[in-house]
């Protein structure tokens, strides 16, 4: 599937424009015989970059030690700042076997540089990572981020997306599953406590339909910056297919606003759950006034089944080997979808059911305060009329 979205591009650039991805084949690995080693510069995100690789260790020995470093970074506009996530691969004789490892860094003049000091042992570096001919390859792949605080968006390109879903994903996953899971437990327990329950039904339907409806709406920036805020955390290096999950999530739930088909993604003609929100223009709002039918179907509807699997085996590996990964990714991408779609859901309709929780907080203090006026009230007439009782005439003899 082609990299085609461009409804959230910065500076008219697209997530692949962003990323760039250099091999170094370093030969004669053995005999460089230098403390630091520094590939040529690449490209990626409009900076340039460099591999810095310390063959006997930086501050450490007996490790092979790695960094991903911003090319002449002194020479930069003075606070200057990039977000990046990248990859670096040292290349086994055997793709499979091949040593990874990669992170969130936001670079700027005092951290020009990122990276592993104790990346692998260096005698793991005879056991198939230097080739038959004394050379060693390692694989850059960095994608810059573009800050964006106000909404969820496309942070990768395609193929490294699918490389870090098969990392990642059931760390995305188990984020989507936390947050539905707990809000819906949230609810769970307020439709269990059947008084509560009575008393909350009773202040919403007794409120009138104009009012009823204001509450159902929310703007879409105020929600989409509290999605943003609650999911995108810098260090988490989850967090940016998170957001790219959140994204294509949004979107589905756009398409389905609009009756259209959900999502490219989808491979058969499976319906999505009828949705709980609704998209219109610049505001989300609830598909309906009757909040208490929505609260008891978020509570009950179940969200898309585990895989089973698990991310496994999603390691190309020849023809047949490529197709079997594409399904599994497809299948992967279709589910990670409708969570993020779900998530979207459950963060609005838990937001406009807190708004409505406050004003149904504050009518229950109000009603109380006026009992307990009405109390007082009710106790100084009585004492009132057992002082006039006490009063007569002086009768005199």
């Amino acid at each position: 599937m082609a990299d085609t979205d461009v409804d959230d591009d910065y500076d008219g650039l697209k997530p692949s424009e962003l990323f760039g991805k250099h091999t170094w084949k370093i030969e004669k690995f053995s005999q460089v015989g230098k403390r630091e080693f520094r590939s040529n510069w690449f490209e990626a995100g409009g900076y340039n970059w460099y591999i810095l690789i310390y063959p006997e260790g930086c501050d450490v020995s007996n490790y092979l030690s790695l960094f991903l470093c911003v090319a002449n970074y002194d020479k930069l506009l003075p606070g200057w700042s990039q977000f990046a996530q990248f990859t670096i691969s040292v290349v086994h004789k055997d793709p499979k076997k091949s040593k990874s490892a990669d992170t969130l860094h936001r670079f700027w003049k005092k951290e020009h540089d990122w990276g592993w000091k104790k990346f692998m042992e260096l005698p793991k570096l005879h056991d198939g990572f230097i080739d038959d001919f004394g050379s060693l390859t390692i694989e850059a792949h960095v994608q810059v981020i573009r800050d964006r605080v106000d909404r969820p968006f496309r942070c990768l390109d395609y193929d490294y997306k699918k490389e870090l879903v098969r990392v990642y994903l059931p760390n995305v996953e188990q984020i989507f599953r936390r947050f539905v899971e707990e809000r819906i437990s949230k609810l769970e327990k307020l439709i269990e406590d059947k008084a509560k329950w009575t008393s909350f039904g009773d202040f919403w339907l007794g409120m009138d339909q104009n009012s009823r409806q204001r509450m159902s709406i929310e703007k879409m920036d105020v929600i989409l910056k509290g999605v943003v805020k609650h999911f995108f955390i810098e260090k988490e290096v989850s967090s940016p297919l998170v957001m790219d999950f959140l994204y294509s999530g949004l979107k589905d739930l756009e398409g389905q606003t609009k009756n259209k088909k959900a999502s490219p993604r989808l491979l058969d003609a499976k319906e999505l759950p009828a949705p709980l929100v609704n998209v219109d223009k610049d505001m989300f709002l609830l598909v309906d006034d009757d909040v208490l039918l929505l609260l008891q179907r978020a509570a009950l509807e179940p969200l898309p089944p585990k895989d089973e699997n698990g991310p496994q085996n999603r390691i190309k590996d020849g023809n047949d080997g490529e197709e079997v990964n594409m399904e599994a990714y497809e299948r992967d991408e279709i589910r990670l979808t409708e969570l993020g779609r779900r998530t979207v859901e459950i963060f609005v309709l838990d937001h406009i059911f807190s708004k409505i929780e406050v004003a149904y907080q504050e009518a229950i203090v109000l009603k109380r305060q006026e009992e307990l006026i009405r109390e007082e009230e009710e106790e100084a007439s009585k004492r009132s009329k057992g002082l006039k009782k006490g009063f007569g005439k002086c009768r005199l003899n």
